[in-house]
């Protein structure tokens, strides 16, 4: 690659971390092409991006983003997993890889600025994906208007029930 080539890598790989949600960096060492095929293809399904780039350029890339905390870890073999959305599903697909592969290491991720290990990150996909959490949400706030109403509507229930006990007793006499 020449020089040219490695700006715009760097300039389109900045622009990537600048906006992502999360970005996970792994070490691949040891991973056939069909394997690495495979696990870009599952990403790009879950609206996510695996790269595999230089560490210099890397560098040069993560600076003035949040990845820029992920420097520390720039060493050897790397591949930066980076989305815009949810960052649950990427963290899911690399952790079963990683069961998978033995030898696909998850090494750190960057979340919304704070750095996350390697358990972190098989912790947030062991979490619902975003649309299990927001319907779980939705029935919470749900349950409370229908939890008023059968209170409310037991109050009249209950009179109503003593108004046909009195109705009973007065046709029993």
């Amino acid at each position: 690659m020449n020089r040219t080539q490695k700006a715009n890598v760097a300039k389109e790989l900045h622009e990537c971390l600048g906006s992502s949600s999360i970005a996970i960096l792994a070490d691949y060492k040891g991973i056939d092409v069909e394997g690495m095929n495979l696990l870009r293809k599952e990403l790009k399904d879950s609206d996510a991006r695996l790269q595999v780039v230089k560490n210099t350029l890397l560098r040069r890339a993560s600076e003035g983003t949040h990845a820029a905390e992920l420097t520390d870890y720039f060493t050897g073999p790397n591949s930066i997993t980076t989305t815009e959305t949810d960052p649950v599903s990427p963290a899911k697909i690399l952790t079963k890889f990683a069961e998978k592969y033995n030898k696909f290491e998850l090494k750190a991720a960057v979340l919304d600025g704070k750095i996350l290990n390697a358990e972190e990150i098989i912790a947030l996909s062991k979490l619902p994906s975003r649309e299990i959490l927001l319907s779980q949400f939705l029935s919470v706030l749900n349950a409370v208007p229908t939890g008023l109403v059968t209170v409310l509507s037991g109050v009249q229930r209950d009179f109503v029930n003593v108004v046909n006990a009195i109705k009973d007793k007065k046709e029993n006499e």
